[in-house]
């Protein structure tokens, strides 16, 4: 019998942790489906990390709740377990040990190792693994603890600020693998940056938080169409408030005004238009300017 628990990747109803009486995450109900590249973005300390290793199961949620493939991720089985690959904002990896030894180790883990793809990554992303990890730059460190959790194939792979430390172009390469990666819209990738011009790049999907709440999810080009900014241009002086509805930023100087706004809609512009006898043009705006907006 198909078991109808299989059918989501990962999921949380009102998720919510708190640590030392503060919240750090709260009410947050999200959703990944199949193929997804679901792109993070938040300022430092708004609780990004905190929503990967919650939903990862590494600590439980204070409220709430979340599932992988339909179990609880406090509770995982082992075989759930196994389809997740993570990538931590801060490594683990063995110091001691060259990093081909440490590729071994996990590789011994896992019955469908992939040695040929780790060989090719290696090799492109030029990996010295004859080294030992303690010798490793950051950058490098960042391609191994990508490798070790691409090894197996994980359906669904997580990955913390896997970037930071890399030059452009290894980002470009590393971000063209997770093309690669999920082209056959089997595999699922929940991928925080703060490098927004790289999430833009690759994610289908966009979640934004700001201090601990889901502002936003869904679509990137569904965010790209709410999220716009107005040029006003009138031919006497316009109010000091325009009352343009749902307005993130509003500047005007006598005749013209920008406004930004959210939650936009194309026929706004002849309504707005006519109550202001202003001409209005709608300039849409790429995902760090969206970003910059809504955390003004």
């Amino acid at each position: 019998m198909n078991d109808s628990r299989t059918d989501s990747v990962l999921s949380t109803q009102h998720l919510g942790k708190t640590i030392g009486g503060r919240a750090i995450l709260s009410d947050i109900s999200v959703s990944l489906d199949r193929g997804d590249v679901v792109g993070v973005i938040g300022k430092n300390g708004a609780g990004k990390t905190t929503l990967l290793e919650t939903v990862l199961g590494f600590s439980p949620a204070t409220a709430g709740s979340s599932q992988i493939y339909g179990h609880d991720s406090f509770m995982l089985p082992a075989a759930v377990k196994s389809r997740v690959g993570f990538v931590p904002q801060q490594d683990d990896l063995m110091g001691m040990l060259t990093g081909k030894q440490q590729l071994g180790l996990v590789a011994a883990l896992y019955g469908g190792w992939d040695s040929g793809l780790i060989d090719r990554l290696a090799g492109e992303w030029e990996v010295p693994l004859q080294q030992r990890i303690a010798t490793l730059s950051g950058g490098e460190r960042q391609k191994l603890s990508t490798l070790l959790a691409l090894g197996h194939r994980p359906d669904l792979l997580v990955l913390d600020e896997p970037v930071s430390s890399l030059d452009p172009i290894a980002r470009r390469r590393f971000l063209q693998q997770i093309l690669e990666y999920t082209a056959d819209q089997q595999r699922t990738v929940l991928f925080s940056s703060h490098i927004v011009s790289d999430l833009e790049r690759v994610a289908n999907r966009i979640w934004i938080i700001r201090d601990g709440q889901m502002i936003w999810q869904g679509d990137l080009d569904a965010l790209k169409e709410s999220v716009v900014r107005l040029h006003v241009r009138a031919s006497q002086p316009l109010p000091a408030s325009l009352d343009i509805p749902h307005t993130l930023f509003e500047q005007v100087t006598g005749t013209s005004a920008v406004v930004a706004v959210s939650h936009w809609e194309q026929s706004d512009p002849a309504a707005v238009s006519r109550r202001l006898n202003a001409d209005i043009e709608v300039e849409a705006l790429g995902l760090e300017d969206i970003f910059l907006e809504l955390n003004r």
